[in-house]
């Protein structure tokens, strides 16, 4: 039987050299994720194996606990072994983690950040790198920041397509019909005007503007008469008849980084688009009900400062692709006096909005001819 005990003990100390071994390997995987629960389970067997083994082999030497050593060893011998699939398990999972964490995807840079433009300083620290603000009576820059640099506009665009629409007097009530043209094969984005919902022509206009709804500006382009191609063309020739010189389209929605302008056109483009009572109405409409079908769909606006009682807007437009950053123009009033202010490029998600109140508290604060003298 002593025999037998100490063949038994010898096997138990080879297995938990082994498991020792393993949880040594692995423990700097486990410790990198402190809510490895098994791993930590396991070292708490481990440990509580060794004891026991150490309790087992002294009763033996001493003659004492003959006929529990046995039983004991194996039941230590079980749990040495559990511990040690779990540790080697929980290794190769913490391994796996810390490979996908060393490989990062970097962030897609935007033109300007390429550029270098968000290295520019300003007074007010803006998180745009490209800003403009312009007293609209008397074209006075208040406000200027490579206000020349020519940069992709995202949902800007919406606002040429807009006038566009509103100045060739078609029928409002006119209904189109939603096809797999303009559902977005370039970025993928979503929508929830589905293939085949119809609406009315002024029902497109309106969600285009408010909500920036890409499908219902790229219906509006497609079902233009003449085509989408006809439509993009008059947008670029009514930008050179603007005099906006740094100006391109090449779709309605801009999702296309082609689509690109500057500061100073854009502001000449909401000082024209500003002038157009529908475009007044539908940029600052706070939020639009369309029935499709037995659905009522709300959409809201992009720009939660029209909801704002500390502004009063008159138009304005929000966009965002990658390639252009947040961006954001508008007409406002702020201190008396009529503001055409656009932000490009801005850094984070409410970087343009700050932006905005930065400016506006600034402008309160009567502080315009030191910065218009910088």
């Amino acid at each position: 039987m002593a025999l037998r005990h100490r063949s038994v003990l010898r096997r138990f100390s080879h297995l938990f050299a082994i498991c020792t071994l393993a949880f040594g390997l692995a423990a700097p995987s486990v410790h990198a994720s402190t809510k490895n629960k098994p791993a930590a389970k396991a070292h708490v067997q481990a440990k509580a194996g060794k004891k026991q083994a150490a309790v087992a082999s002294k009763g033996e030497r001493n003659g004492r606990h003959k006929q529990a050593a046995a039983p004991a060893s194996k039941k230590v011998a079980a749990k040495a072994v559990k511990g040690k699939t779990t540790v080697a398990k929980a290794g190769r999972h913490a391994g796996r983690a810390a490979v996908a964490a060393a490989v990062i995807i970097p962030e897609r840079q935007s033109f300007g950040q390429l550029a270098g433009l968000h290295d520019v300083t300003d007074p007010l620290a803006l998180k745009s790198s490209v800003a403009l603000v312009l007293d609209q009576d008397t074209h006075e820059v208040l406000l200027s920041k490579n206000d020349h640099a020519v940069l992709p506009i995202a949902s800007l665009t919406k606002l040429m397509t807009g006038l566009i629409i509103s100045q060739a007097q078609l029928p409002m009530d006119e209904m189109i019909t939603i096809t797999q043209d303009d559902v977005d094969t370039e970025k993928h984005s979503s929508s929830r005007l589905r293939v085949g919902t119809t609406l009315m022509r002024g029902e497109l206009l309106h969600l285009a503007l408010m909500s920036s709804e890409n499908r219902a500006a790229h219906a509006l382009g497609r079902t233009y008469p003449g085509g989408m191609q006809s439509f993009v063309g008059l947008m670029n020739m009514k930008a050179k008849m603007l005099g906006m010189a740094d100006t391109r389209y090449v779709e309605p929605t801009g999702l296309s980084s082609s689509n690109q302008s500057s500061a100073f056109d854009l502001a000449t483009l909401v000082n024209v688009a500003h002038s157009d009572p529908l475009l007044r109405d539908l940029t600052t409409s706070p939020s639009y009900q369309v029935e499709v079908g037995e659905r009522t769909l709300q959409f809201n606006n992009t720009n939660r400062l029209v909801h704002n009682p500390d502004w009063n807007i008159g138009l304005q437009k929000t966009g965002y692709i990658s390639e252009a950053g947040r961006c954001l123009v508008m007409q406002t009033q702020v201190a008396g006096r009529k503001l055409i202010m656009v932000f490009l490029d801005s850094a984070g998600k409410f970087g343009r909005l700050a932006d905005a109140e930065r400016v506006r508290h600034w402008v309160e604060g009567s502080g315009t001819q030191l910065l218009a003298k910088h």
